[in-house]
């Protein structure tokens, strides 16, 4: 089904509109998503800083039991050291899930754990001194004194972390809150171009119900020309029957004058004769010339292509049109190439080097050698119409092929202006191409190239 361009317009708009709202529902869904992940993303850093404080306490409470066994020898403290150790082993495996994956964190906590460990073996070597020797006071002054500066780089370690932690949170809701501003930008200019899109299609479909009268109004008017167009080629068909009826009596009756009174009259006492028989060709290739125009403005105009030798056909048409040329011999035949057969619809390959040759003969008035050249190649046929005539202007080149359309050096030359306007039409039924070269008071040279269907030559 082939769809108007109001309807690829309203499709189209269609279709914008739900793409538009499709990206709208999008931003939000994605706007709630980046929210809840900036609160799970707070949720988190603020367990690890939780988890941080607690090993920080934990520590403390390792350090106080240790010295309250040491100094009191309770087991009770003993216990609590222990129960803290453990708690600080497990929040040091916690941290590794908790601090941001990045290579600082991962080395501080490596740090972190290096430290623990250092400190969390003086523990254990000043429990064990105790144990050994409740009086060892100088030792375990000096396992204290380890234990503290350790402690003093633990603590940095862990402020460091903090630190990085909140770095890492506050860059993290910058984003999210960047994210979600362009995002909602985007809900708003979607909605107002959801809006735009639906308030032009209503724009359209009321233009398009406005013109469906005018359409109508059109295939109406269109409708009339059409019959008239039926008419006119009717007019015309009639008109070309009525008119080659005498025209054809004029023909064959000068013709059986002339095969009478050659043999009794000089030949230059038949030149009148000539004249009649020049005339009426001309008029009916005027006629036919009008009948074919019209044809093809129509889109009635037969196309039956059929093999033919085009060599002979050439040679045939240069001696029906021989007697025009006003100082024998002008016209000449020139072929290149081995191909003698093509496809082609005769009629109107006859219309078409009829009119450029007599275009040729009139456009010479000064005598001067026509060519009609043939061309055979593998994939086109060429015909070749070359003249020593008056030559076309420059101006003239882009309008000669408009119908009743005549140069401005044609002076008194008579014509029509059809001759070229039929053979424009003619060749793209071939499906082919004319140019024209041409430099005025040198000369005009046309190139019709028609191009070879399957089995088209031979």
């Amino acid at each position: 089904m082939k769809w108007s361009l109001q309807g690829k317009w309203i499709a189209g708009g269609f279709f914008l509109t739900l793409l538009l709202m499709g990206l709208v529902s999008f931003a939000s869904y994605k706007n709630t998503i980046e929210i809840r992940e900036s609160a799970d993303q707070v949720q988190h850093t603020y367990e690890t800083l939780n988890t941080l404080t607690d090993f920080y306490a934990n520590m403390a409470v390792a350090e106080s039991g240790r010295r309250g066994y040491i100094f009191l020898g309770s087991k009770q403290e003993l216990e609590r050291h222990q129960t803290a150790v453990k708690n600080m082993q497990s929040e040091i495996q916690i941290l590794r899930n908790q601090i941001h994956p990045s290579s600082s964190q991962l080395q501080r906590l490596e740090l972190l754990t290096f430290l623990m460990n250092q400190r969390l073996n003086l523990f254990k070597q000043s429990i064990e001194l105790y144990q050994r020797n409740k009086s060892a006071f100088q030792a375990q002054d000096l396992i204290t004194d380890k234990s503290v500066k350790i402690r003093e780089e633990i603590l940095k370690v862990l402020e460091n972390i903090k630190t990085e932690e909140q770095r890492y949170l506050r860059i993290s809701l910058y984003e999210s809150q960047t994210s979600i501003k362009y995002r909602t930008i985007l809900e708003i200019l979607g909605t107002f171009l959801s809006f735009a899109v639906v308030s032009s299609l209503c724009f359209i479909l009321y233009r398009q119900w406005i013109k469906r009268e005018k359409v109508e109004k059109l295939e109406r008017s269109l409708a009339q020309e059409k019959e008239l167009s039926e008419l006119k080629l009717q007019l015309f068909s009639m008109i070309s029957h009525e008119f080659r009826t005498p025209l054809s009596v004029i023909l064959l009756s000068s013709q059986l004058l002339k095969e009478i009174l050659q043999d009794v009259v000089d030949e230059t006492q038949l030149k009148n004769l000539y004249r009649i028989q020049s005339s009426a060709k001309l008029m009916n290739q005027l006629i036919t010339d009008l009948l074919t125009l019209n044809r093809a403005e129509a889109g009635k105009l037969d196309f039956n292509p059929q093999l033919i030798n085009v060599e002979s056909f050439c040679l045939n048409l240069l001696e029906d049109l021989q007697f025009f040329a006003i100082k024998p011999p002008v016209l000449k035949f020139i072929k290149y190439g081995c191909f003698s057969r093509a496809k082609v619809d005769e009629k109107l390959l006859y219309s078409i080097l009829s009119n450029l040759l007599l275009n040729a003969i009139k456009y010479s008035p000064n005598g001067g050698n026509i060519y009609l050249i043939l061309k055979c190649e593998p994939e086109t046929t060429i015909f070749q119409v070359k003249d020593e005539g008056i030559g076309i202007t420059p101006e003239d080149r882009q309008k000669i092929y408009e119908p009743l359309y005549r140069g401005q050096n044609v002076e008194n030359i008579v014509g029509t202006g059809l001759g070229l306007a039929v053979v424009k039409k003619c060749v793209e039924l071939h499906q082919g191409e004319i140019s024209v070269e041409s430099e005025v008071g040198i000369g005009t040279t046309f190139t019709v190239r028609i191009p070879h269907t399957t089995d088209a030559v031979t």
